[in-house]
């Protein structure tokens, strides 16, 4: 808020001493950063006193409502509403939501502003707040759960949604007035699907007066409360706007946050615990025509909040974020989000009764729910099918990902719901035709959730019709989540979640035997030493217990995607044992898909998948010179800088004569390209995506006494040398042992060593 509040709660407050007069929300403009509540978390000594002074009944809202009686208003620009608003004001015609209603204000200036009251004007600025960029301070951390404004939006919800009982009443009089959302006369549709037509547009010089209802004073605030936070939260893509984002060239008007997200998700858990604590025979009285008890305003607003309020703008939101969210794990907070709009009856308050490694079954009650919002079980699972098969699902964080949703999806009647839901769309268009027009008032057409109750409507099929022609647009093409389209798309995720679980296996295996080796005897070298023989596709957190837990996760999803597609377990056990045969350690040293080109292998589409998803690696290796390879732990640094000056003086002398051994055909040549030259460097470079030119770079003859400098090399001479001690061998006896042993193995490996390889 403002200075100026500040200055009436200064005046107001007894515990003015106690509250710094810096405190108010950031301003719309961004010059001065406010109270900072998204940086504000628990430990702050602050903390406590700025949620004591902005609580649901503090000091600031009791200031909100005496200026509330006092008829002030505020100022707000049209230009930081949504987009969307802010678009269909400036063209002209009223904004669908009827908060912005009777409150243009028309300057000589010629900048459009809104009056809102002071609950309005707190309200947005307290929505907002979210939007405003947040800069971290050094050394920050903490979660968005633990921060002040996170707390204080919860404890906003709880107190304006409450599950039991009426919202408290306003401490001060307002009988000159409140201002409640204004109250438009009802419209029936044509037709069903028909979101805005030019004919329900009014343009903004007709703004429709209040209408006051005595009956629903005392739900104003919390009506105002939830468009407030829909619109400036959710309300960011259009329908038009949909429609553009579908293609990929389209610049997306509006990012959120992971933080933006997980507050929305907030949001609609608080709204379903709201709606679900209708009471059975309240729900039955508000929809039944010849009822004689009444419902509240707030038992009605329980009954069609949901729908009516915020279910096209978070859909159109979740849309966006599943086609431009990135492919990473912090897409979780939009997966919940979703998980959270779609199961309802987890917001019952009734305890679950099945156990926790089993799901619940769906109550029969809640198919009218699943149908009439059909799009947002299926049409985002198409999307967040294409968004699986592109992501590494060795990765435990998007295995457990696959595992939530396909969880969700196989709760028993849920598919049952959904397919009906589904056959009640496709049912043939003749059918409607001869009915008559159904008063169905969607929330595009600006009535109030509180004007005179519309004769219901009892056709479901009209309902789910309605629904997705509203969303979709007449000529949808509406693909079926059980069809055979998608049943193929599952089946391709099927596919490489069975690939997905046989490289997790095998590198859980790689990485026990390495555990296994590494033992006390490794910091001698006795251990796994090549550095460069490490698994892609999986980091170093992701090992071990991970990749098992990985394992699992998939093994669960790949269960329940078969419950809900009614899968032949015995053709998913055959298609998972053929691909484990062929998953060998042979085939797992295959290249990825690629091409030759002019510099060297090119990655094809197929192969970049391959990677992704660990099925197929290359073979890094160190492509400089052996040499100047880094220090390795299990060499001495000493001996290793020790033994390249003595390598190099000597190679400097002897090259040209090595050069010459080693260009011999004869037996000699053999055995100096042996003991000289590294005949396996080229065979693993093929195996490498290195250039041509590297390939082609010619390897010098030279002697390497490195190997000397590793303390296995060190512990093995060692050994040997104590055994010349014990057969009475003196030093230099046993130096010429070894030296003329290794002298043998590499006369035998000159004479036999291709048979060997060959074998």
């Amino acid at each position: 808020m403002i200075g100026f509040l500040l200055e009436h709660v200064v005046k107001d407050s007894k515990q003015n001493s106690s509250i710094p007069h810096t405190l108010y929300f950031p301003l719309l403009d961004g010059i001065i950063s406010g109270w900072n509540l998204r940086l504000l978390h628990s430990r702050s000594p602050e903390y406590n006193l700025v949620l004591d002074f902005l609580n649901p009944s503090g000091p600031m809202m009791k200031l909100v409502y005496k200026l509330q009686a006092e008829e002030y208003k505020y100022e707000v620009p049209v230009n930081y509403l949504p987009g969307p608003i802010k678009a269909c004001i400036q063209q002209g015609v009223l904004p669908d939501c009827p908060l912005f209603h009777n409150k243009l204000q028309f300057p000589l200036s010629g900048l459009l502003t809104l009056n809102f009251n002071p609950f309005e004007f707190y309200m947005f600025n307290l929505a907002y707040c979210l939007l405003t960029p947040k800069t971290y301070p050094p050394g920050h951390h903490g979660n968005t759960a633990d921060t002040a404004y996170f707390v204080l939006v919860d404890t906003y919800l709880k107190y304006f949604l409450p599950s039991e009982g009426n919202v408290p009443p306003s401490p001060f009089s307002d009988s000159r007035g409140s201002v409640t959302a204004p109250r438009s006369s009802g419209m029936s549709l044509s037709g069903y699907g028909v979101h805005s037509s030019s004919l329900l547009k009014h343009h903004i010089f007709h703004q429709p007066t209040v209408n006051a209802d005595p009956a629903a004073q005392e739900i104003w605030r919390t009506e105002t409360l939830l468009q407030m936070f829909v619109e400036v939260w959710l309300h960011h893509y259009s329908l038009e706007m949909y429609q553009k984002l579908q293609s990929p060239q389209v610049k997306e008007p509006f990012s959120p946050t992971e933080e933006h997200v997980l507050v929305v998700r907030l949001l609609v858990k608080h709204l379903h615990a709201f709606s679900n604590s209708l009471k059975p025979e309240q729900l039955s009285a508000s929809g039944s025509a010849h009822s004689h008890t009444h419902p509240s305003p707030l038992e009605e607003f329980k009954r069609v909040v949901v729908q009516r309020f915020v279910q096209q703008k978070l859909y159109l939101f979740l849309q966006h974020c599943f086609g431009h969210w990135p492919l990473d794990a912090s897409f979780r907070a939009i997966l919940e989000t979703w998980l959270s709009f779609i199961q309802p009856w987890r917001y019952t308050g009734e305890k679950a009764t099945a156990p926790p490694d089993q799901n619940r079954t769906v109550p029969e009650k809640w198919e009218a729910f699943v149908q009439e919002n059909l799009l947002v079980y299926t049409k985002l699972f198409q999307v967040f099918l294409n968004r699986a098969v592109r992501t590494d699902l060795v990765n435990a964080k998007n295995a457990l990902m696959i595992f939530r949703v396909a969880k969700v999806f196989s709760q028993p009647n849920l598919p049952e719901m959904i397919q009906k839901g589904e056959q009640l769309f496709l049912e043939p268009e003749h059918v409607l035709h001869h009915r008559q027009p159904r008063g169905y008032l969607s929330p595009s057409q600006g009535g109030s959730y509180l004007s005179p109750r519309q004769r219901t409507v009892t056709d479901t099929v009209f309902k789910v019709k309605s629904h997705v022609y509203s969303i979709e647009g007449q000529d949808c093409q509406y693909k079926q989540m059980f069809g055979t389209e998608l049943r193929a798309a599952v089946m391709k995720l099927i596919q490489q979640i069975a690939q997905a679980r046989q490289t997790a296996k095998r590198i859980s295996d790689h990485s026990s035997e390495i555990a296994a080796n590494n033992s006390f005897m490794s910091w001698f070298g006795l251990g796994t030493q090549d550095q460069n023989h490490t698994f892609n596709g999986t980091e170093a957190e992701e090992s071990g217990e991970c990749l098992k837990k990985t394992h699992d996760l998939l093994d669960k999803a790949l269960e329940f995607l078969c419950q809900i597609f009614k899968l032949n377990q015995g053709q998913l056990t055959q298609l998972i044992s053929n691909m484990g045969s062929s998953e060998d350690d042979a085939n797992g040293r295959q290249l990825p898909d690629c091409v030759q080109g002019q510099s060297g292998l090119i990655l094809t589409d197929l192969g970049r998948m391959q990677i992704i998803n660990g099925l197929r690696r290359f073979d890094i290796q160190y492509q400089g010179d052996p040499e100047l390879q880094p220090i390795r732990s299990y060499e001495n640094a000493a001996l290793v800088r020790l033994f390249y000056r003595i390598s190099t003086a000597i190679n400097e002398r002897f090259g040209p004569r090595m050069n010459v051994l080693c260009s011999r055909s004869d037996f000699l040549g053999r055995m100096g390209r042996h003991y000289l030259t590294n005949p396996e460097t080229f065979t693993r470079l093929r195996h490498s995506p290195v250039t041509q030119r590297t390939m082609e770079r010619p390897r010098h003859p030279r002697i390497s006494l490195r190997p000397l400098a590793s303390y296995r090399t060190l512990l093995i001479l060692l050994l040997l040398y104590m055994i010349g001690a014990l057969l009475s061998f003196g030093p230099v006896s046993s130096t010429l042992l070894i030296i003329s042993g290794a002298f043998l193995y590499g006369l035998f490996m000159t004479l036999f060593g291709d048979k060997i390889k060959t074998h």
